[in-house]
């Protein structure tokens, strides 16, 4: 053969199976049932949170929107929801990466003494033991829906920032209301006492006493109005806004919580939508596929491969074939253990998990309940009469029978009444929040989250 046939023949047979690699460039794998559905969910999230990719439009926050608007524009503006969904949509990514075959190799190989004799271009595929790429598509799947449930979780905990901020500003402006009120009372005694000591009924402690409760309360009142600014940032915060845009408007009318579950079936909903709880089942599936993972590794991986002698007339066809001999078995016993281990530990969590959030119904069931009977109780009675006998303590000082001491006590008791009505409100609506989104897992409307239903784990190994 002269050398132009060579020649040839090599760049021919290399062409020919660049060709082929390049051909296999265009292939695609065969995706598993774990991701398909988890790209179906994928699009249900995205086509509520993320529409052709680009953020949906924002409510426009003015004093006449309701509190659901401003909860959408948190869990569509908030950067840490975003953070969640683009780890979600990394894992599911990865579920594709997972299940596929390595990429295919060009090889060369050439036969050189005094002059080349011979030239052997070749292709070649390595093949993962069989149910490896399964296992690891199986894995990679239940870690998508971990990844998930971290992202409806940290759509509620950004649910309930906002009606954190919201109702602790609502009820500061109420703070300050009932101190302004109690301003006015207290201008309005001292001119009692003054009009008093003019007549020479009381001396000018009295007016003194006034005077001090008034800077004291203007003191209060400025330190409430100074609160104001913090309280405003984590409400910016909260609805995912930077610093250089402004404050919005908070709603012009106060909403409160509603928790449409009976009390009964908090704790139901809590084990069977609570997103940490799912995170930590998802975590018991990937441990248990990553067990099989660890079992597969006793199985051999295999390589296949065709060669080309070019120079040859004919050409030589060399097939090529190789398996990896799986003989360290104190590797893979220590692999097989660990993944046990990584089990057991992710079960552990997850009864962990359960404990906790019992023990954190339970308190906060307490905490309602607790904050009910206070608000009964500051409502139907100690306000009520604190107010009547603040009005007989100063009918008694006008008529000298009581000492203005007494008055002022009796003032500041209702005035201490008040506020802690206020903060017990507080208290209730935080609680009441805390139940429905951390603790039942009930995202509010509009939340760009899968349905109930379909936020079921979707796996062929169900958790303890």
């Amino acid at each position: 053969m002269n050398l132009k046939q060579t020649y040839g023949r090599i760049w021919f047979v290399s062409a020919a199976m660049l060709f082929a690699a390049l051909t296999l460039t265009g292939c695609k794998g065969i995706s598993q049932p774990g991701e398909r559905e988890a790209r179906r969910q994928m699009s249900v999230v995205t086509g509520a949170y993320r529409p052709n990719g680009q953020r949906p439009s924002l409510p426009n926050l003015t004093t006449n929107s309701p509190l659901a608007d401003f909860l959408t524009y948190a869990m569509l503006n908030q950067p840490q929801i975003e953070a969640a969904y683009f780890d979600w949509a990394a894992s599911v990514e990865n579920v594709t990466v997972a299940r596929s075959l390595p990429d295919p190799q060009l090889t060369f190989q050439a036969d050189i003494e005094n002059i080349v004799s011979s030239v052997m271009p070749g292709l070649m595929q390595n093949f993962p033991g069989p149910g490896k790429l399964r296992a690891q598509a199986r894995a990679a799947s239940v870690d998508s829906r971990s990844k998930y449930f971290t992202f409806e979780s940290t759509v509620l905990q950004a649910a309930y920032a906002v009606k954190q901020g919201y109702y602790r500003l609502w009820f500061l402006d109420e703070k300050i209301r009932v101190d302004r009120e109690m301003l006015r009372l207290l201008a309005e005694l001292e001119r009692i006492a003054q009009a008093q000591n003019e007549v020479g009924q009381v001396t000018l402690q009295d007016v003194y006493r006034a005077q001090i409760e008034e800077d004291r309360l203007k003191t209060e009142l400025a330190n409430l109005e100074d609160s104001r600014h913090p309280l405003q940032a984590q409400f910016k915060a909260a609805l995912g806004l930077t610093r250089e845009q402004p404050v919005p408007s908070l709603p012009g009318h106060f909403e409160a919580t509603t928790l449409d579950l009976p009390p009964e079936q908090i704790l139901d909903t809590a084990f069977a939508r609570n997103p940490q709880l799912k995170a930590m089942e998802a975590e018991v599936r990937q441990a248990q596929a990553s067990l099989d993972l660890a079992y597969k590794a006793k199985v051999p991986d295999f390589s296949l491969g065709l060669m080309a002698d070019v120079k040859m007339s004919p050409v030589l066809y060399r097939p090529l074939a190789t398996a990896t001999l799986p003989i360290w078995r104190d590797k893979i016993a220590a692999e097989i253990a660990a993944a046990q281990a990584g089990k057991r530990a992710a079960q552990a969590r997850l009864t962990a998990g359960q404990i906790n959030l019992t023990v954190d119904f339970a308190g906060k069931s307490f905490d309602y309940r607790e904050v009910n009977r206070n608000l009964d109780l500051l409502q139907g009675r100690l306000i009520p009469k604190a107010q009547q006998s603040l009005e007989i303590a100063r009918a008694a000082y006008l008529s000298g029978k009581t000492e203005f001491f007494n008055l002022i006590d009796t003032e500041r008791t209702l005035l201490e009444f008040r506020l802690s009505e206020i903060e017990a409100r507080i208290q209730r609506e935080l609680v009441l929040s805390d139940l429905s989104l951390l603790i039942a897992g009930v995202p509010p409307a509009n939340a760009p989250l899968l349905p109930a239903d379909a936020a079921k784990t979707n796996s062929t190994h169900p958790a303890p």
